[in-house]
């Protein structure tokens, strides 16, 4: 179509003057109401109190817990108890809440999880202790089961990665759930100095549980020099996608495998920060080079969109390791495009 001086006009007619805040389009004129307000303005990213992905904040009285109609929660778990090398991870919460400009749509996916569920920032798990990891793993287990209770999918930010074998005790429970697992460790470990339930082990521990079935686990964007300590993931059944594969095969061709490996069972996402490459990331306790890159993230989190997902995490985010704030920010798009999926599945 070429630009002529009565297509010109055509377009001021349409966008112009009184159409000026028009929106013709069914789907982008939904979403606009669910984003402009009456006056014609927006939020402002950078006024009011801090929420995960700006989401509205409740307040929950953990002595009588209360989700109201809430379907699905945004909750930190500010605890890095579990960690091998660099600490810092229980500021992740605070600093993925600080960030601005993620949301509140999807363009891939077509769809605004802030406002087309009913979810909620709740806060942070109410931890008995600042210096026990087997409390702190307890008060993490009791805090979900008041979730699950209520029918409510939560959707966490670490805290190491240790944090996710108590949310598995609970959403596990019943039966075994799949995994779909992005890090650059496969974090089915052994003893580490002594402790067996630190932030390189929770998914050897989670199938030994009966927690997770491994023959539908699938583990992206392994590498780096640790590989000698996941024997327990290749005898398990759980397949395992080094960094390496994902630049050979594609990410489409991972998509295919992860979609056929967790079927239609109720299925955990587990995100840890590191699988990025540190060119993305820096800002973690064990960051390893050649990894994923953040469009690489969310192509195939995007990929996976359908899947029964009761649950997920992003992890590891140590904020004070970068001076950017991108490790932060790639944390919350990472868990956008995760509350995105379960947007989708709610709203089958």
């Amino acid at each position: 179509m070429n630009f002529t001086k009565q297509r010109l006009e055509e377009l001021r007619a349409r966008f112009g003057g009184e159409n000026e805040t028009r929106f013709y389009d069914d789907h982008f004129r939904s979403v606009a109401a669910n984003v402009i307000d009456e006056r014609g303005t927006r939020d402002a990213p950078f006024a009011g109190v801090s929420t995960l992905l700006d989401a509205s904040l409740r307040q929950i009285d953990w002595a009588a817990p209360d989700f109201g109609d809430l379907q699905a929660v945004l909750i930190g778990v500010p605890m890095d108890l579990g960690v091998s090398n660099r600490n810092g991870a229980r500021f992740g919460p605070r600093a993925l809440r600080t960030i601005e400009r993620v949301g509140p749509y999807n363009h891939v996916l077509k769809c605004s999880p802030t406002r087309d569920i009913k979810v909620a920032d709740i806060g942070d798990v109410p931890f008995r202790s600042r210096f026990h990891l087997a409390d702190c793993h307890s008060d993490i287990e009791s805090t979900y089961q008041a979730i699950k209770s209520a029918g409510v999918i939560p959707l966490s930010v670490g805290g190491d990665h240790s944090i996710t074998l108590p949310i598995l005790r609970v959403l596990g429970k019943d039966q075994p759930v799949a995994l779909i697992h992005i890090d650059a460790h496969c974090d089915t470990g052994g003893p580490f100095d002594g402790c067996r339930f630190h932030h390189g082990g929770p998914f050897r521990h989670a199938v030994l549980e009966g927690l997770v079935d491994p023959t539908r686990t699938i583990q992206i964007g392994i590498r780096g020099s640790a590989e000698y300590h996941w024997e327990f993931s290749y005898e398990s059944g759980m397949t395992v996608v080094h960094a390496e594969d994902v630049q050979r095969d594609g990410i489409e061709s991972v998509i295919e495998r992860a979609r056929e490996i967790v079927g239609d069972v109720p299925v955990y996402l587990s995100f840890d920060i590191d699988g990025l490459d540190p060119a993305f990331a820096p800002g973690t306790g064990t960051p390893e080079v050649g990894g994923l890159t953040v469009r690489e993230v969310q192509a195939l989190l995007r990929g996976l969109a359908g899947i029964n997902i009761i649950g997920g995490d992003v992890v590891e985010v140590a904020p004070q390791y970068d001076a950017t704030t991108n490790t932060a920010h790639a944390g919350a798009q990472v868990l956008f495009e995760i509350l995105s999926l379960l947007c989708v599945r709610l709203n089958k």
